[in-house]
């Protein structure tokens, strides 16, 4: 069965790390839809080695408006069997009393309220199909205590921890599998503001003594995606090298 991949933030170090895994096991005629936004230029190594299975698609996923265009051109042009998403506002350590509002509701709108116009655009077919796979990413700061001065962080990426579960259950009876992987610290660009002291602290602390790597990550978002995955939904997958234990 061929399937399609519905990949947000499909540019980011993890994005692209996944991508590679999709496209070299994924079943013949499997399709990709990667969406960036003004960077979909990164892909196009993967598109080269894989033409004719990747189709980028270049969005500003803080826009409602382009959300929901790139919502009904998803549905009406293709029927996504798995989606998965990725993007974020890289992490700013601030302390809460120099909260920035207008910040966060950008990174809202980017993790949450895109992820569900999407969802509500790609799960009925799914759920009609009987089959389907929805992945989202969380982090290891959502897992017991926080690091201090995250809280526009932890709470966009709790919003989305409660509609992983809630998705979960909804959509069950149908075949449709709703998870997540929590990563901890993760070197990639999405650290560029984040100063070079924590994330050394970080992986001074981790039980492995480094911090985790997109290909650290992406095989257990494959795992999750993958058909022998079916009897799991609703769960959060902790990749910490031990630094957050559930």
């Amino acid at each position: 069965m061929a399937y399609t991949y519905l990949v947000t933030g499909a540019t980011s170090d993890i994005g692209q790390a996944l991508l590679r895994r999709l496209l070299a096991h994924a079943p013949a005629g499997s399709v990709v839809l990667a969406q960036g936004c003004g960077d979909v230029q990164k892909l196009a190594p993967l598109c080269a080695n894989h033409p004719g299975l990747v189709r980028t698609f270049d969005v500003d996923l803080s826009d409602r408006a382009a959300v929901a265009a790139f919502a009904a051109l998803v549905t009406e042009g293709f029927a996504p069997t798995h989606f998965v998403h990725l993007p974020a506002l890289p992490v700013v350590n601030t302390k809460f009393k120099k909260f920035d509002e207008a910040r966060f509701d950008r990174d809202l709108e980017v993790q949450v309220h895109s992820a569900v116009a999407l969802a509500r655009a790609v799960l009925p077919g799914m759920a009609r199909a009987k089959f389907g796979r929805v992945l989202f990413i969380q982090s290891s700061y959502t897992l017991g205590a926080p690091p201090k001065n995250t809280a526009a962080y932890v709470m966009a990426k709790s919003a989305l921890g409660g509609l992983v579960k809630s998705l979960a259950v909804e959509y069950a009876p149908f075949g449709v599998t709703v998870n997540c992987v929590a990563p901890s610290m993760m070197e990639t660009n999405f650290l560029k503001d984040t100063p070079a002291l924590i994330v050394e602290a970080a992986a001074a602390d981790n039980p492995m003594g480094r911090n985790a790597r997109p290909e650290d990550v992406a095989p257990a978002m494959e795992f999750l995606l993958g058909d022998e995955a079916g009897f799991i939904t609703g769960v959060t997958l902790p990749v910490t090298g031990g630094s957050a234990i559930v």
